[in-house]
């Protein structure tokens, strides 16, 4: 997995060119910003906090990624395709976070540096999954683990372990197991 710390860079520019059309709301851990099968209205741009992608599988939660400070989040398939959200969004902690409506992103999207920023988010975006899969693929949980300790070690610090056992695709009994042999 690559490292997506740092990558896509700081969206105050687009507040401030924006503000009319930016809204900023605080929000307590854990409030869901979106439900699977629901909508994708709004694209966030995150202050602060860290928010989880999820999905039911079987009665059980699946952690499809973590995005913190100055990340861009949406149910892409959902806000992008206009159809229903294959994922749940949800706050893990407390988030000042920034959104727009799809209809307002829209409006953006004809300032040519906006279209630009969004070519290269979705382009780091597509290149994470592609890594991620290759990961799934390719490595042992112990090796994912220790590449998710080497490039993105805010997830380790901020994020509960059984999401981080979720994330890595296994139990938390088998996470404590590599977090002890290691």
């Amino acid at each position: 997995m690559e490292n997506s710390e740092g990558k896509e860079s700081s969206f105050k520019p687009i507040l401030m060119r924006y503000h009319d059309i930016v809204h900023k709301i605080e929000v307590d851990a854990k409030t869901v910003l979106l439900k699977e099968g629901e909508y994708a209205r709004k694209l966030y741009f995150i202050e602060r906090g860290c928010l989880r992608l999820w999905f039911c599988s079987k009665g059980k939660e699946v952690t499809v990624q973590f995005f913190f400070e100055n990340e861009r989040v949406a149910s892409a398939e959902s806000f992008f395709g206009n159809c229903a959200s294959l994922f749940t969004l949800e706050t893990l902690e407390p988030s000042v976070l920034y959104y727009m409506t799809r209809k307002d992103f829209e409006t953006i999207l004809e300032d040519p540096d906006c279209s630009k920023g969004l070519i290269k988010v979705l382009t780091q975006r597509f290149m994470y999954y592609a890594a991620l899969h290759r990961s799934f693929i390719n490595n042992t949980p112990k090796e994912r683990y220790l590449e998710l300790i080497k490039t993105q070690p805010r997830i380790i610090q901020r994020v509960p372990q059984h999401y981080i056992a979720s994330y890595l695709g296994i139990t938390p009994v088998s996470l404590s197991r590599i977090r002890k042999r290691i």
